[in-house]
């Protein structure tokens, strides 16, 4: 059987195995008649079994022949089972070498799997060695059948049918000039607008200054969609969360009319986002906007792809093969020659990376507008408000930033970004600062609620209360808070600053705006609402816990955070003052600065010096030890001829105690069979598709023999280091 959209074929020592999966022959009984033209359908099962992860040839009976139609969901019988799957191509001759099993039947005339969507899965599951099903399963949203009947009866998608909906309406006119542009202050930002208009496909890392107002980020997105729009071309805008989403939703119907924009993300609802989907595969809407999954969107013609804020965590698939949209939209760009953009109120390594490639061009606001936009910084950590104010240092309000809390508060909404939600989210034992345990699971203490003598720590795993906690290394009975969460500091500075009303966004009430109103308005990480005329003062509480966090990102995600918050803080003409109370020179030198760039460069060349992610690519492969060590002894195996040696770290116990193991790592009432371990494999860019097209193949084998418990495999996980 002929490879598909550059699937490759599988690997010969693995043939056997794979051919155990094939469709049982119903070569002794006479089939129904078959389509006179292209009888065999290829057929992508959804399975999430490594070893089912090709196509399958199956034979299009007559009575079949219209529906099928590439790109339609099917049903077939597969070993007995009935199992659904996506119709790939239909061809004239199958090689598989016995008689076909005929389609069961047409799930669904839509053909909702285009083909350059279908390549692009395969090419998001080769680079992440995962499985193609996998990847459509994010791309092609769940079926509404009642959708479906009303909106394309045949399976055909017309427009016109989209053309009453209640997403589409009247709405302004593309614009028809880019002169009064927000890109103007931006270097290269007019030039990145023309060549859009013109038809081209320029690649740009946008560093955008301002997060509120009318000339914030996203009426820059709305901008630069509209340019391509003006070319005749579609675009795809990819978020990080909802929040984000309703404000480039928002810049993007004052520029375009309201049906020309769809909006896709699993927090609406099956039915809204299907019906989305629907007006974007019929061409009713040119324009795709969402989280995650709206970097599948079937767009026509694409011509730009935009990611924002491409460091936050929240773009990574939970669900295996773990993709990152950024990457996702970098494969997509190259696949269909579009237009990219990247941008962000700071640059991760990984952009900054396409940067000093010269893959992509920056655009960036030169020293004098960034200090016309920008708040001013000061830190609570230097030397002269050191000198000034000694206790700045240990202190959880230093005088610096409760002067500016009172002050901002004469003039607008103050923001204070704190690192944890709750009250009191960790513990710790007062005589010996070991933290606080569970004696049922070994989970922390904290407490949920405010303090006082009712107050009684309970686990954050297992909600078990521990109102006579003891502890196990010194036997002391009394507890501390080892920190502060935005409960608590909402209290204090409730008690700081009486009359004021105190806003709280954290956990699970998360705000998306704060009116601009004289309140203080405390905040998690990530969490920061947004005021229309801009935060008076901003407080960057917690730094240095940020700092402190046991990952090789922390740095440059404290450091992104920070600049995230202190974008949505006014310009210094007009009182904007950012205080930030961390002692890290770097980060902090960055922020006074204003230098997201130079941070990024600095910190890629340090990880270039180590050869660590993203200077390398790294895969880890987590399971019990026996499993992981099979899996890494075939890995050697078949890179040795090839001449590959990869650095290696591993394996090594996983250390979070208590944290679930991979499937098939536990034996019977939880107690693990096999340790738990992990190996990281650094791999080198120029080594990368070698390697993968390894992983991948030892992945099939071992799902196929089934000697051994399996293993989770993960490229590029932010968390693994």
């Amino acid at each position: 059987m002929s490879p598909i959209h550059g699937a490759a074929a599988p690997d010969e020592p693995f043939q056997q195995s794979l051919l155990q999966g094939f469709p049982a022959s119903a070569a002794a009984a006479p089939g129904p008649p078959l389509a006179d033209l292209l009888p065999v359908a290829r057929v992508r099962l959804e399975s999430s079994l490594p070893h089912l992860d090709r196509p399958f040839d199956y034979s299009v009976p007559a009575g079949l022949d219209a529906a099928a139609q590439p790109g339609v969901r099917v049903k077939v019988k597969f070993n007995g089972q009935e199992l659904a799957g996506y119709l790939i191509e239909r061809v004239g001759e199958s090689d598989a070498g016995h008689p076909l099993v005929p389609l069961h039947k047409v799930a669904s005339p839509v053909p909702v799997l285009t083909a350059s969507v279908a390549d692009l899965a395969y090419r998001v599951a080769a680079r992440y060695a995962g499985n193609v099903s996998d990847v459509l399963r994010v791309a092609v949203p769940p079926r509404m059948a009642k959708l479906e009947k009303d909106l394309a009866p045949e399976g055909v998608l017309d427009p016109a049918l989209f053309a009453d909906g209640a997403d589409n309406g009247a709405g302004p006119a593309v614009p028809a000039g880019l002169e009064a542009s927000s890109w103007s202050p931006y270097r290269n930002g007019p030039a990145f607008l023309q060549h859009l208009n013109a038809g081209e496909s320029p690649r740009a890392v946008l560093g955008a200054l301002q997060g509120y107002g009318p000339g914030g980020w996203p009426r820059l997105i709305a901008e630069a969609v509209a340019a391509v729009r003006q070319s005749g071309r579609g675009a795809v805008v990819v978020v990080p969360d909802y929040r984000d989403l309703d404000r480039v939703e928002a810049a993007l119907l004052q520029l375009l009319p309201a049906g020309d924009v769809a909006r896709l993300t699993a927090d609406d609802g099956q039915t809204p986002r299907y019906r989305s989907f629907l007006r974007i595969l019929s061409g009713a809407a040119g324009v795709a906007v969402g989280t995650r999954s709206a970097a599948y969107a079937p767009v026509h013609n694409l011509g730009l792809v935009v990611c924002w804020d491409d460091g936050d965590d929240l773009h990574i698939e939970q669900r295996s093969p773990y993709a990152h949209s950024r990457e996702v939209l970098l494969l997509r760009a190259e696949q269909e020659g579009a237009a990219c953009l990247l941008a962000g109120h700071t640059r991760s390594t990984e952009t900054q990376r396409l940067v000093e490639a010269g893959w992509a061009w920056p655009v960036e606001a030169d020293r004098a507008v960034a200090r016309r936009t920008v708040p001013r910084v000061l830190n609570t950590a230097d030397s002269y408000e050191l000198e000034h104010d000694p206790l700045a240092r240990i202190a959880r309000l230093p005088g610096a930033a409760w002067r500016a809390a009172k002050d901002g508060l004469e003039r607008g909404p103050v923001l204070v970004q704190v690192a944890r939600a709750g009250y009191a989210p960790s513990l710790a034992c007062d005589n010996c600062r070991e933290p606080a345990r569970c004696t049922a699971c070994s989970g922390p203490l904290a407490i949920a609620g405010a303090s006082g003598s009712s107050a009684v720590p309970q686990c954050r795993w297992c909600s078990t209360p521990a109102p006579a906690w003891r502890c196990g290394t010194c036997n002391g009975v009394r507890l501390r808070r080892g920190a502060t969460g935005a409960l608590r500091t909402a209290e204090e500075l409730g008690r700081a600053f009486p009359g004021k009303p105190v806003i709280t966004s954290s956990g699970d009430r998360v705000l998306a705006t704060v009116p601009d109103s004289k309140a203080l308005v405390v905040a998690t990480v990530g969490a920061e609402p947004v005021a229309a005329g801009g935060y008076a003062a901003a407080l960057l509480l917690d730094g240095d816990s940020l700092l402190r966090r046991e990952n090789l990102r922390a740095g440059e995600d404290a450091v992104r955070r920070w600049f995230n918050a202190a974008a949505l803080v006014r310009p210094a003409g007009d009182g904007g003052l950012v205080v930030i109370t961390a002692d890290d020179a770097a980060g902090v030198g960055a922020l006074l600065r204003w230098d997201p760039a130079g941070y990024a460069q600095r910190e890629l060349s340090l990880r270039q010096e180590l050869q660590l992610p993203p200077a390398v690519r790294v895969a880890s492969i987590t399971g019990g030890r026996t499993a992981v060590g099979h899996f890494g002894q075939a890995v050697e195996q078949q890179l040795g001829p090839q001449g590959i040696v990869l650095r290696t770290a591993g394996p090594a116990p996983l250390v979070l105690a208590g944290a679930p193991g991979p499937t098939g790592s536990q034996g019977k009432a939880g107690v693990a069979a096999d340790e738990d371990v992990r190996t990281l494999l650094f791999i080198p860019y120029a080594q990368a598709a070698q390697v993968t097209r390894v992983l991948r193949a030892v992945k099939v084998a071992a799902a196929a023999k089934r000697t051994d418990d399996p293993v989770q495999l993960r490229l590029d996980g932010v968390d693994v280091l």
